[in-house]
């Protein structure tokens, strides 16, 4: 899969521009602020409809205008697929895939198979388990329309039965056989989504130590873990046992929705015990497994969104990460940096075509 050519109009600080690419390494270079990782973001934002950096999407349009439009012209299995996502000041954004709109958003998501580094990831060891689930669903999704659906529907159910809690606070009430259907639902939903991230873990886990092992040279031992409420009782079950607490709280404290995954470096959180230098390894081995794991699991080449990518990384590592991109597994690459002497002395020793954009 190849993206030939991407229009910007009102996005971001983008007013109109056009960039048309390289089959193989295309390279966004310049100062901070020229709009750099803007330009990676419109790519994924055509992927997934929506931001990597920012989900408001008001926030995304250029100051002083009331809409954006990003146009991108694909090739994909030997055939032009055309992607337009559009947005307007207080309106709904708009997918469109080659003239026709999406009526769900959802079912636009893993036809276009992309993975994203950027320094922003360190938020995946930084932040909340809700971070990481997001990361955790994103890879799942991309290849498995029936778990996003289930996704979509546990969070819909999550909501509604929250919102029951709360009523039954400012009512001083309380509805059983309501509550028994929202239970019943949750469990359904909630146990599948449970069971496929830990089937999802297992064939992940190699791939992404095997992925460490080349960036790091095997320096550090690391782990990937899984942790969920559903290992010792089934949802229903913590549902039923701890409805007064629910109560008291006004919210649902147990299911898939609490999950968390462990980032470990030598059996410790890598939060508290890894350097920058080796946060930064482990999340770009965690993101190429992801390029791996979709790859497999779709039969198309994602692309690979390269984001500030030597930031915090000594030149023996940014040696290594490109000695494995320049290989056939990879398809098209989308590189931006402050540097453009460094990144095109860099691009030149993976003997691929490039192409430099000094913005």
């Amino acid at each position: 899969m190849q993206l030939e050519q991407l229009s910007l109009l009102n996005y971001k600080n983008f007013e109109s521009e056009t960039f048309k690419f390289d089959p193989k390494i295309n390279c966004f270079v310049g100062h901070n602020g020229v709009g750099k990782t803007n330009v990676l973001d419109a790519i994924y934002h055509l992927s997934f409809g929506k931001s990597y950096f920012n989900p408001i999407t008001g926030q995304n349009i250029k100051h002083d205008t009331d809409f954006f439009v990003i146009d991108g012209m694909y090739e994909k299995l030997d055939r032009p697929e055309k992607i337009i996502v559009s947005a307007k000041r207080g309106a709904k954004k708009i997918i469109k895939r080659n003239g026709k709109p999406y009526e769900k958003f959802s079912e636009h998501i893993g036809f276009l198979p992309l993975v994203i580094i950027s320094p922003a990831d360190r938020d995946l060891i930084t932040e909340g388990s809700d971070t990481r689930r997001k990361f955790i669903d994103g890879v799942i999704s991309q290849g498995d329309s029936d778990y996003l659906n289930q996704l979509i529907n546990y969070n819909k159910v999550l909501s509604q039965r929250n919102a029951l809690l709360k009523y039954f606070a400012a009512n001083n009430t309380h509805n059983q056989d309501t509550l028994d259907i929202y239970d019943e639902q949750l469990t359904q939903y909630g146990t599948a989504i449970f069971e496929k991230r830990k089937t999802f873990l297992e064939s992940f886990l190699p791939i992404f130590l095997e992925r460490h092992k080349s960036i790091s040279a095997g320096a550090e031992v690391v782990s990937l873990g899984y942790k969920s409420q559903l290992e010792d009782a089934t949802l229903l079950s913590l549902l039923k046992n701890n409805i007064n607490k629910d109560k008291q709280y006004q919210y649902t404290n147990f299911g898939i929705h609490k999950d968390d995954l462990l980032f470990e470096i030598d059996g410790h959180p890598i939060k508290k015990f890894g350097s920058q230098g080796q946060q930064k390894s482990y999340l770009i081995a965690l993101k190429l497994a992801q390029f791996d794991f979709i790859k497999k699991q779709s039969g198309v080449t994602p692309l690979l969104l390269l984001d500030d990518i030597f930031d915090k990384l000594d030149a023996k590592r940014v040696g290594q990460i490109i000695a494995l991109v320049n290989d056939e597994n990879f398809g098209q690459l989308f590189i931006s940096d402050t540097h453009a002497d460094r990144t095109e002395a860099v691009v030149k020793e993976i003997h691929q075509t490039y192409k430099m954009f000094k913005l």
